[in-house]
């Protein structure tokens, strides 16, 4: 299995997992907490057949990666993004992330620039900014998050049975756009992470990405759903378009958190239709 060193943890190497199939175009999808790359299993297929190559991985602490006790913060997991874009040599680049992995990519364009992208999507993205403050007075109560801790803190996985009920609205949809069995492998998927990893990722949700998303110069999709339990479209998806001018937003009717895998069809559509447009830098 291929991996690639980030860094060091006392005796031990930081390695991320990450698989690279195909050829044409790089799109680098970037998954949510608390799964893996693997979750992109409905896109892969299609973005492949369409002529891409497509890079998954990892984030640190979930899936296949390493475990480390430290550096669920988003500086460090958007480097680890650079380390990625950088030992693969890819330009012209597309990054979809997915969730807590649209931090990642509005971070690394805070960081980074948009040298290397042609494009980025944000999928059910956790931005621009959860957390409510007297200049964020649309946000999440701090309390929220700390009693999310507090009880994966307790029972971690029967925290993780409750959360996909809601990640899918699967009260819903269960039986007729997702099964028992998809909802039992992300289970098992979030059961295997660490449990240090589990925790600490939710401080990192409380990261203000406002100033990152400014800097995005390149074509912009932003896709969620208007049934979204975990992030609530309101304030994440629409907010988001709001700040990046000229954005593409596209709002899935019906769609839960979750929508990569109860609406593909119409997630793949929306990607297709955006990757085939011009990117940064293209002739117009």
């Amino acid at each position: 299995m291929p991996y690639i060193t980030v860094g060091k943890e006392n005796s031990g190497n930081i390695d991320l997992y990450y698989e690279d199939h195909g050829t044409g175009k790089p799109v680098v999808l970037i998954h949510g907490w608390p799964l893996s790359g693997a979750s992109w299993e409905k896109q892969l297929p299609v973005l492949l057949k369409a002529g891409y190559r497509v890079i998954t991985y990892d984030r640190r602490g979930l899936g296949k990666s390493s475990q480390p006790a430290t550096g669920y913060n988003y500086d460090t997991l958007a480097e680890e993004l650079n380390q990625i874009l950088t030992k693969l040599d890819l330009n012209e680049v597309t990054l979809a992330g997915f969730s807590m992995g649209g931090g990642e990519v509005a971070r690394y364009i805070g960081k980074q620039g948009t040298g290397r992208l042609a494009r980025v999507a944000f999928l059910s993205s956790i931005c621009p900014f959860l957390l409510k403050t007297p200049n964020n007075p649309a946000g999440v109560d701090g309390s929220v998050f700390e009693d999310i801790k507090k009880n994966i803190a307790k029972d971690r996985l029967g925290f993780l049975a409750r959360f996909f009920v809601d990640f899918y609205n699967f009260d819903a949809l269960g039986g007729k756009l997702i099964s028992d069995q998809f909802v039992q492998l992300s289970w098992n998927i979030a059961a295997g992470a660490s449990p240090i990893a589990t925790i600490e990722c939710v401080s990192a949700w409380l990261e203000d990405f406002r100033e990152d998303l400014k800097k995005c110069d390149v074509p912009t999709l932003v896709i969620h759903g208007d049934a979204d339990r975990t992030l609530p479209i309101a304030v994440t998806g629409k907010r988001t378009a709001e700040l990046i001018p000229g954005s593409r937003y596209t709002v899935i009717e019906d769609a839960p958190h979750g929508c990569t895998w109860t609406h593909a069809s119409k997630i793949n559509e929306e990607l297709l239709d955006f990757l085939a447009k011009p990117g940064k830098g293209a002739a117009k």
